[in-house]
């Protein structure tokens, strides 16, 4: 029966919540005066607007010493495509200067329809891989759980470029459903789901690998018709021209997208590596790590981060910027943001005024005990320094230009050494130490670890 006392070993150990306690709780609260005041407020008020603590917020404006960003944001709608923004909104800049062109932008459709497909692929792949497995497996249970998801790392930013170029927005422009995602992942979710039983099935009857590929494939079929209705169908060569910002007009022709990426692409995209800081105690500082499962281009390069302190992250992102360049990072935004201000700081919402009970948990213990994530992907545009040392950062969101400076948001540092996680940068700007390291064969953290979870 659903009322019944546990029952086992530690049943005699459970504990239930006495009236008494409950009454004890009230009265404490009633004599408040702060605590009924504050429940006047909440109960009218969304909490964050009443613990949003305005001395940080008076504190803060959007200037800063080291500025790269004059063009206008994007936005990715109702989409998990921030990665994607990310990266095309680092690639556009130079392409914009290539062209001649005020502003410009990459098709982020063109790359979310191969990333959908390769994903499926790539999931596929690992269903078939864990077939051996109970359902209930935790990595299989997993895999399970995220067939269809919008998000992604630097690394598979890459691997779609490498693989299936670029184009600009005009030759694979926007759609209702890549605009909002939701229906189109709730497909693909269910005929993937769908597929992993049936091959897990055909895998336990003993399939050979040749009969799990065909029926991969057939799947795969399926999955690239939804595509194609909810996303049009990538082109394999299209003709470009355009008029440059003083009016004059341009063609180079029929091109493909590996060619248009080949000529407007100006930052050494393999060349890049990501850097994460991860203070878990699991996780040693100098060493590299992969995540089980992650990707989705088979054949890439894996999904790789090397785990150092804040500072040095903190230390090449001011560099690149002071040289020119902007930053892809990952971080969560869930933390201390207030995004129609377009403003955080680690001190943004005062809570503990508010409930009486002072959040300490640290970085690594947010980790542990999943209280914090990477959830999402932008640029850094600017920052502001004092000396040597940051003060602030400036951000480039893909929210659209409502919120914020115009789309733009502003960090104050304290913000990038709780909340940031990852960013990617050059390889030659690494300690040559450290540059060694990337060559070493990286830890496999579990399929479920939050350093795989901004994909």
């Amino acid at each position: 029966m659903p009322n019944e006392r546990p029952t086992g070993p530690s049943a005699d150990r459970l504990h239930d919540l006495p009236h008494d306690l409950t009454e004890r709780f009230t009265k404490t609260f009633d004599a408040d005066p702060t605590a009924r005041l504050l429940q006047n407020a909440v109960t009218v008020t969304p909490v964050d607007e009443v613990a949003l603590d305005r001395r940080v917020v008076t504190s803060i404006d959007h200037s800063m010493s080291h500025l790269l960003d004059d063009w206008a944001v994007t936005s990715q709608e109702k989409s998990g495509r921030c990665w994607l923004f990310a990266g095309t909104n680092l690639l556009r800049v130079g392409a914009a200067k290539k062209l001649g062109v005020k502003d410009f932008e990459f098709s982020q459709n063109h790359l979310l329809f191969w990333d959908k497909l390769e994903k499926a692929n790539h999931w596929l792949e690992s269903i078939i891989a864990t077939a051996d497995r109970d359902v209930d497996d935790r990595t299989v249970a997993h895999l399970l759980s995220t067939p269809a998801e919008d998000g992604g790392q630097w690394n598979m930013f890459v691997a779609l470029v490498v693989k299936h170029g670029l184009v600009p927005k005009t030759a694979m422009p926007e759609t209702k459903s890549s605009s909002n995602t939701r229906a189109m992942n709730r497909d693909i979710a269910t005929i993937l789901r769908q597929a992993a039983r049936d091959l897990r099935a055909s895998a336990a009857n003993g399939a050979a690998d040749d009969e799990l590929q065909s029926a991969k494939e057939q799947v795969l079929a399926s999955i690239h018709r939804l595509l194609c209705i909810h996303l049009g169908t990538p082109p394999q060569s299209f003709v470009w021209q355009w008029k440059d910002k003083d009016n004059g007009f341009h063609r180079s022709g029929e091109m493909t997208p590996r060619e248009f990426a080949d000529a407007y692409v100006t930052v050494p995209l393999t060349d890049y590596v990501c850097l994460v800081n991860d203070p878990r105690p699991t996780s040693p500082f100098g060493r590299t790590y992969t995540v089980e499962h992650l990707g989705n281009v088979v054949g890439a390069p894996p999904v790789a981060y090397l785990n150092v302190q804040t500072d040095l992250m903190k230390k090449l992102a001011a560099a690149a910027i002071v040289g020119g360049e902007a930053v892809w990072f990952g971080c969560d935004t869930d933390q201390m943001s207030n995004s129609e201000l377009g403003l955080w700081d680690a001190a943004l919402f005062d809570r503990a005024a508010v409930y009486a009970t002072t959040p300490d948990l640290a970085k690594a213990d947010r980790l542990t005990h999943h209280e914090s994530m990477m959830t999402h992907a932008m640029l850094f545009t600017g920052v502001d320094l004092q000396g040597d040392l940051p003060r602030r950062w400036r951000v480039e969101n893909s929210w659209g230009a409502e919120k914020g400076d115009k789309g733009f948001m502003t960090m104050n540092d304290n913000w990038f050494g709780e909340h940031v996680f990852e960013i990617a940068v050059r390889r030659d700007a690494l300690p040559a130490d450290l540059q060694a390291v990337l060559a070493d064969e990286p830890v496999v953290l579990p399929a479920w670890d939050p350093m795989g979870a901004l994909a």
